[in-house]
Formats: structure tokens, sequence, C-alpha cells
């Protein structure tokens, strides 16, 4: 189970920000073919959206998606004669498959059952397991009278509008699902562990994923203010990683989760220790260890992370000074660092969802890989830097590109003869004796102004 942090803070349901009495939970299914969760959260995150639920679960993945916090009052279920399950049910919304086409209501058609059924499986289990860690975590007993009912089930309690579902997509699809069997299912994951089985987890042995460019693509878009020696030193993850068989990407993650993204605020370590996983920290005020380089501090949490994940041997001599502290192997997925999550009790962190957060940051970090870029317009401009020819002698130079009006003027002028571009913006050019201050631009896209010299 993978949890993503996706809330919707455009949505009025967000910005209300009132609270629900956690009573119980409320599962749905969106009623259309749609399987994608990202489908939601996008067209879900704005003022004019009068819906809003907790969470969306991904049919093509089992990803869960949180879109509220889950003491939010959330809109997912509207009102019946005995009031609304707003105020006191979380809700949660079960992704549909591709190939049904609904032929009005609640009934529909399949082209391929199963396909459809698989896609119908991923979000079932999924949503037992986190309706198990939902009851935990608000001491809900699933087998409760109300505790856990579907919104077909809300609306004959009089709390809900008037929906089928999900139980008519399992009908159909004769999944041999129920309710009553949903609530055992989730009964019976509370008493066994929390997290991932061994086929499913997040592995910390292995071969990174992210690439050293998304990991700097990401840290610069979370803290546009980052230090140049972190930029520098992102490499190390990879390399150190590798040598001792662990997932660098893992590492950069989870130093990311410890640091604030490396901002170091609320972090009991600073920069200059060169730690950055708050090793040492086992306590409040506790400054932590502190290591002689950047590459030292990232094979010691390299090394550490090995100590969780497997009993194989070090490669590299030791560094992390409390490698010998760790129960070796008792955490070889992520998901299990936090030790409330970890069936042994063990583990690296003890706050609530440490593995997953981890996992939310390395899922933001190798996103780009899902999406392939529309390749960038051909440039009409050779590659600068490169010559022009202006042929009037009143060419404006503004302070900067992008606009035609008068509000940038720098109220100089090229006059005519033949400059260098070091640097273009769309149709505008960056004049090299302005390259300093970047406060020196022409218009390049006229030909009756100017002409280029390829």
């Amino acid at each position: 189970m993978r949890i993503i942090e996706s809330f919707l803070k455009s949505n009025r349901c967000y910005q209300k920000a009132e609270q629900n009495t956690r009573g119980g939970l409320m599962l749905h299914s969106v009623g259309c073919p749609q399987p994608s969760a990202q489908a939601f959260v996008g067209s879900w995150n704005n003022a004019e959206k009068a819906a809003c639920v907790h969470a969306f679960i991904d049919a093509n993945t089992g990803d869960i998606y949180q879109t509220l916090p889950w003491e939010y009052r959330g809109w997912h279920c509207g009102s019946g004669a005995k009031g609304s399950g707003n105020d006191t049910h979380i809700g949660v919304e079960m992704c549909e498959p591709s190939c049904i086409k609904y032929t009005g209501g609640a009934t529909f058609t399949c082209s391929n059952i199963p396909a459809a059924q698989e896609a119908v499986r991923r979000t079932y289990e999924s949503a037992v397991q986190l309706f198990a860690e939902l009851c935990k975590k608000f001491r809900l007993d699933p087998l409760a009278d109300g505790v856990i009912l579907s919104h077909e089930e809300g609306h004959r309690r009089g709390i809900a509008s008037n929906h089928g579902d999900p139980v008519h997509l399992w009908n159909q699809l004769k999944m041999g699902y129920t309710m009553d069997g949903f609530r055992k299912a989730v009964k019976a994951a509370m008493g066994s562990a929390t997290v991932p089985a061994a086929s499913s987890g997040t592995r910390i042995t292995g071969t990174a994923q992210a690439t050293a460019d998304q990991m700097r693509a990401y840290i610069k878009a979370k803290n546009p203010n980052v230090a140049q020696s972190v930029i520098d030193m992102i490499p190390l993850y990879l390399s150190e990683g590798a040598a001792e068989g662990i997932r660098g990407d893992i590492a950069f993650s989870q130093s990311c989760l410890e640091t604030g993204n490396f901002t170091f605020k609320g972090s009991a370590v600073t920069l200059d220790q060169n730690n950055f996983c708050g090793m040492g920290v086992t306590s409040n005020g506790m400054k932590g260890n502190s290591f002689d380089t950047p590459q030292i501090g990232i094979r010691a949490q390299i090394q550490h992370l090995k100590a969780y994940a497997n009993s194989e041997q070090l490669v590299n001599p030791v560094v992390d000074p409390r490698f010998k502290y760790v129960a070796r192997g008792s955490a070889e997925f992520v998901e299990w660092l936090g030790i409330q999550e970890n069936p042994q009790r063990k583990g690296w962190a003890a706050g609530a969802e440490y593995g997953e957060k981890i996992l939310t940051i390395l899922t933001a970090i190798t996103g780009a890989q899902a999406a392939t870029p529309a390749p960038a317009p051909a440039s009409p401009f050779p590659a600068v830097p490169f010559l022009i020819k202006v042929i009037i002698p009143d060419l404006n130079i503004r302070k900067s590109p992008g606009s035609a009006d008068n509000t940038n003027l720098t109220g100089k002028f090229t006059g005519i003869g033949t400059f260098t571009i070091v640097e273009v913006s769309g149709s505008w050019g960056l004049l090299k004796s302005y390259q300093k201050n970047r406060n020196g631009w022409i218009y390049l896209g006229n030909p009756e102004y100017c002409e280029i010299c390829f």
C-alpha cells in the first residue's frame, strides 16, 4: 500500500477545513470508466467543484492518492433523512476500469472482463489495507454497526444520497465481493502485519530508479535556495548506494524528508554536520552525529540502510557509528523503516508512516518517467552565440524579454550595426554587452529590423 499525498488545496472543501468526527469510513466507486486517480486529482482541484473525498484508489496501480486530511469533513456522500455521513465518515473512492461503459444508472457493459476484474481486485485489496490502517489510527472496530459502510448502505441508513456503489461494480463483474466480506477482510488485515507482503514491498536493496538529474530537478523545485554543495553531492547517493547494493534514490528521498528538503528547518542537524539523515538524533534536543565530508556522511547513511535492508557484509569500511545497534535485516522494505509499521517493531524512526513519507518523495522524484515530454519546437534561430545585423537606427533595447509595450524600455537603441546575441527567449535576444545583468534585450522576429547572420 502506497499513499501519495495529493491534497486538493484549491477545492473549497479543503479550504473550509471543517472537521469530521471520524466515527466511520465510507467506501465509494467513481461511477465512470476512469482508472486513473490522478485524473480526478487534477479535475477536482478547483474552487468550482462541489465534491471532495479523502482519497482515490488508482485502478491501474492500487496506489492511494490522499486528497484531504483524514480529519477534514469531506463532501463525498450527500445527505439523507437522518443527516449526512459527511459529518461522521471518511470517504474513499475506488477508480473503475476503462473497459466498462455505462448504459444507464448503475448498469454497464464491459469489453474486457478479465482486465476489468483485475483492476477491481487492485482497488479492493488497497481499500482493505487502507481501511485497516484507518481503523487502527482512529480506534474503530470494522465489524461494529455503521463503522464501515458503502455509499449504498449509507443511503439505506438515511445519511447519504441514492447511489449503488460500489456493490453494483462487484456484482456485475461477478467478483464475489460483498460489504460484509470487505469488513471481515479489514478486520483480518488489522490483525496481521500492517505493511506489504514480501512480494509487494519496496525493497531498499537494489539499483536506483531515479537519476541524478531527476533528484537535482526535484530539490531545486522544492528548495530554490538549496546550497550548491547539496547539488554537487547528489551523485554520491548513487555511487555510494551502488557500492553497497542499496538504492541511493531511496537514501536521497530519506534525506529530503529528514532535512526538510535541505532547508534544515525543524531539523536536529545542520548542513555543516554532513549528516543528512538525522543519524544519532535519538531524542529531542540531541544534535546528532557529524562527519568530515558529505561523502562520508552519505556513506554512513547508506551503511545504516543496508543494516536494516539485509545481512550482507559491508563493502567499504564501516563509518556508520550506529551500525552495530541495528537488528540486521529487520526492515528490508522502505515501508518497514517506521517502527509503528514494522512487524518486529524495529525501524529507523518512531513517527507514523515514516516509510510511506519517503516513498511519497521518491514517487515525486521519479514521476517524470511516467510522461514523455512533447518535443520542443524547432527554434528559428541558430545556437548561441550568434550575430545579428540591425538595419534600423532606433531598435529599442528592453530590460526583459517577452513584452513589446513601453513598460520595460531602457531608453537606449542599438543603432545600425552587427551585434552578438548570447541568449534567446522566444523571439527576443540578449545582447552580449548586457550579459552580466541580463537587462538588454532586442526583438529578433521582424526582418524589417534585423537580419540573422547564420
